[in-house]
């Protein structure tokens, strides 16, 4: 009997510094990540550690079948936080979502360690099948604001998601994505023929389109005048009406006819 009380008391303590540790990890994540932190004090008002935090008690209870209660837990945190995280969602250490508002994390979505997420994201799914329907969010991923990772992917470590993307694909390890549908940009470091990366200038794929096309309409045009040797044998082109000249050639008189003169 003492033997199994000790053992038991050693498990308990185990549990106990390994959930000490994890919230340790969860606070260096914010002082590492969040230059507009100042102390530790100050990391403790984070709504995006209230949430974390949370969701790591409702998913101890949610993993032990205590699905009413987890879940009264996690609407809690929704309400005072703004970020809402299902209990049966896996996160590893130090998750730092950043300000937060309107981030969603679904049912069957696992998270590595480290991991940054900022405000708007969503990590959801496709579809009503039961099953694994949410990402899998590899170590040291940066997801930005407003991405939405869709269906049950795997975006591999290292890999960023740039803000607004709509990820509906694998993404490779160590690998930057942006735009919709969300496609890579840099790719081991190496970047990926296209148009440079900026937050503030995502590539937009049905302007480039359209710019390209005009570009080449242009071209064309200007090949055809050159062809037809000039702007006077151009073909014609309508109006804003949509008619088209009758005759551009130039009017000539001809010979002058004079009237027979009178006996």
């Amino acid at each position: 009997m003492v033997a199994k009380r000790r053992g038991r008391s050693s498990q308990s303590y185990g549990r106990f510094s390994a959930a000490l540790a994890t919230l340790r990890d969860d606070l260096r994540a914010a002082r590492e990540r969040d230059p507009a932190a100042h102390s530790t004090s100050e990391i403790l008002l984070y709504q995006g550690l209230h949430a974390v935090w949370m969701h790591r008690g409702a998913h101890a209870l949610y993993v032990r079948g205590h699905r009413f209660s987890s879940r009264l837990i996690s609407q809690i945190s929704r309400f005072l936080t703004g970020i809402e995280i299902h209990p049966g969602a896996r996160i590893g250490r130090g998750l730092f979502i950043d300000h937060g508002m309107g981030v969603v994390i679904g049912e069957t979505t696992e998270i590595g360690d480290d991991v940054t997420v900022y405000q708007g994201v969503t990590l959801g799914g496709t579809g009503k099948q039961g099953g694994k329907r949410h990402p899998t969010v590899g170590n040291r991923v940066i997801v930005g604001t407003g991405a939405q990772v869709l269906g049950p992917l795997v975006i591999g470590d290292d890999a960023k998601i740039g803000a607004g993307a709509i990820v509906i694909r694998d993404v490779p390890p160590d690998t930057t994505v942006v735009g919709n549908p969300g496609r890579p940009v840099i790719i081991s470091g190496k970047r990926v023929a296209g148009p440079e990366l900026e937050h503030t200038r995502l590539p937009d794929p049905v302007a480039e389109s359209l710019e390209t096309l005009t570009r080449r309409v242009t071209e064309l045009e200007h090949q055809l005048g050159s062809s037809q040797g000039g702007p006077e044998d151009a073909p014609r082109r309508a109006d804003a009406n949509g008619n088209r000249p009758t005759n551009t050639a130039p009017h000539r008189e001809g010979p002058e006819v004079r009237a027979p003169r009178e006996g």
